[in-house]
């Protein structure tokens, strides 16, 4: 199923969850950081100073680290049962955006087959319009799943370089999971070895791919499941300290 949410950078520093705008079509969720090259550059001076610690992490963002919401909020933002969406959206406008092969603009207009106008709230508006409305309703909408913020924070505790690995149609034109390239770009950009990047991701496909690369790849379940498999491959994790609890050494 073609997604119709907006996405974060393909490739961005997962750093301490900070409040999201809704800037563009493709803003993010509360967790990611909207730079490539700030974060890029970055790892770079740290790895000047002190070995680089390893694997790097790459997470998938939609059902991986925040929930999808897009099976609630897009049908009942339009006031379409899921069925009458899927049938009258156009079946590649997001995967064409995706791929740089067009603009916000041109998505707008493609995005449903008729071209038809919204009724918001009582008020006939563009797709154009309505597309900008639905953004701020998405971002509104993203919550984390249960389990993975405390596992994100504990990663960030030991130093570990995280980034998120997903579409998006900016930094790197006409590639998209699961290519295989799409990979290959993503490792050479941070200059390390596919063996040495642990994906994560709720899409078998793609952890597949990035098997065929060389990574490592874990299928996200839930939280839990998450943290045994990183535990088994020796990633530590360190135990969260909510406020007011003494951590024992």
């Amino acid at each position: 199923m073609v997604s119709l949410l907006p996405r974060v950078p393909y490739l961005a520093s997962v750093p301490r969850p900070a409040a999201a705008t809704a800037s563009s079509l493709r803003s993010p969720p509360p967790a990611m950081s909207s730079s490539l090259s700030s974060s890029a550059a970055a790892a770079g001076t740290d790895s000047a100073s002190r070995p680089r610690k390893l694997p790097v992490l790459l997470f998938d963002v939609m059902d991986t680290i925040v929930r999808d919401p897009y099976y609630h909020q897009i049908p009942a933002f339009f006031q379409m049962s899921m069925k009458e969406l899927l049938e009258s959206k156009h079946p590649t406008a997001w995967s064409e955006f995706e791929m740089g092969l067009i603009n916000e603009d041109e998505l707008a207009k493609k995005f449903f087959n008729d071209g038809r106008s919204f009724d918001l709230e009582g008020e006939k508006v563009e797709v154009a319009v309505a597309l900008r409305c639905l953004k701020e309703c998405m971002v509104k909408a993203y919550e984390y799943i249960d389990g993975v913020e405390d596992i994100l924070c504990g990663l960030k505790q030991n130093n570990y370089e995280m980034h998120a690995f997903t579409n998006y149609p900016v930094w790197y034109h006409r590639k998209r999971k699961p290519s295989p390239d799409f990979y290959l770009q993503a490792v050479n950009h941070l200059n390390v070895d596919p063996a040495s990047c642990i994906f994560i991701d709720d899409r078998m496909v793609n952890i597949e791919a990035a098997l065929s690369v060389g990574m490592v790849g874990l299928h996200f379940k839930n939280a839990e499941v998450l943290r045994k498999d990183l535990s088994s491959l020796g990633v530590e994790l360190s135990p969260l300290v909510h406020e007011g609890e003494v951590q024992v050494q």
